[in-house]
């Protein structure tokens, strides 16, 4: 299970914690620092290391036995050298093999070469094979071509590994789109991400979602001030928003700082006690504010649904990762270390 960027913005640790109590076999991440931070939790799974690390940072990879993604000979020769200063077990890697995605990884070409030379450093176990999808959450037909054409790229440089006598280990590929639509991309062990944090891809045109899952996270705020505006008067960066009648607006104490993207300035509403109030004026780096109306059902301190949750027509994640033109990966990710999170059940 993906644990990389705090766990997608849920808190890296308590997620990883709870994820190895569910059974999952391997965690992953994608920095060094995200793997030592789950070793010093005392968390002691196997953890995948996606990212191809600084060179200073391999004694300390190897030290807590992160599992690497190799995807050249000289990556390998890195691991190798830093392994066997290390001394003890060999080091468990990952052949990559990119197959389309145009990142980290050998050409399917290479890998039969370069799955023997890993296999041959009597430092390194080679433990499995790894590739990743581009395009396996998209319905456009030339997308679904591509994703059947990465499969077989990569299941012919499986049967290359195989013919030189070398077992590729355990065989992953599928990502969330590849888990939800392409079983024969299963192999051995799927890796989704998004979709365990409750973020199916979209479904096709006029089609159902392709798993019914309910997001994770639900950011919460407060009112810590009602202030009263008069007509004429502006409220906030750049005066975008000047009130058109006498009312009360809401001052939150959440802003670009804690993860609410600037983009999304005066573009959605908020939910308090059940009923909607629209964001108006900048986001700012600490706060940003709602128009409460001529005359409010609102206390200060009430409680301020942002996204996610079960609150009766909160927006989610996906929608304000619409709203702001992007994905609701960046939204979740995007909620910082400030911002605290409280774990229920």
């Amino acid at each position: 299970m993906p644990v990389k960027a705090d766990a997608y913005g849920h808190g890296a640790v308590r997620i990883a914690e709870e994820a190895v109590r569910c059974g999952v076999d391997y965690l992953a991440v994608a920095t060094v620092d995200e793997g030592l931070e789950l070793r010093g939790a005392g968390i002691k799974h196997p953890v995948l290391l996606f990212s191809q690390p600084l060179k200073e940072e391999l004694a300390e990879a190897v030290k807590a036995r992160l599992i690497p993604f190799i995807g050249d000979a000289e990556a390998a020769e890195f691991f190798a050298a830093a392994a066997a200063s290390a001394g003890g077990e060999r080091l468990p890697v990952f052949l990559k093999i990119d197959t389309g995605m145009g990142r980290m990884g050998c050409t399917p070409k290479d890998a039969p070469a370069l799955a023997a030379f890993i296999a041959g450093q009597p430092s390194l176990k080679y433990a499995g094979t790894a590739t990743h999808f581009a395009v396996s959450d998209s319905a456009d037909l030339q997308d679904v071509e591509y994703t059947h054409l990465q499969i077989s790229r990569f299941t012919a440089a499986l049967d290359g590994i195989r013919a030189n006598g070398i077992s590729p280990g355990i065989v992953t590929a599928a990502n969330t789109g590849a888990t939800l639509s392409y079983p024969e991309a299963w192999f051995d062990m799927a890796r989704p991400g998004i979709l365990l944090y409750g973020y199916p891809p979209p479904a096709p045109q006029g089609g159902k979602p392709p798993l019914a899952v309910k997001p994770v996270m639900e950011l919460e705020s407060a009112v810590v001030v009602i202030k009263r505006v008069k007509r004429g008067e502006s409220v906030s960066y750049g005066r975008t928003w000047t009130a058109e009648r006498d009312a009360y607006i809401g001052i939150l104490p959440l802003g670009y700082g804690d993860g609410l993207p600037r983009s999304l300035s005066g573009r959605f509403s908020v939910i308090i006690n059940g009923n909607s109030y629209p964001l108006i004026g900048r986001v700012c780096m600490d706060q940003c504010m709602v128009d409460l109306g001529s005359s409010p059902d609102v206390e200060r301190f009430s409680t301020v649904s942002v996204f996610g949750g079960e609150t009766a027509g909160a927006a989610d994640a996906a929608e304000l990762a619409r709203l702001a033109g992007t994905i609701p990966y960046e939204i979740c990710c995007g909620i910082t270390k400030r911002v605290p999170r409280v774990y229920k059940g």
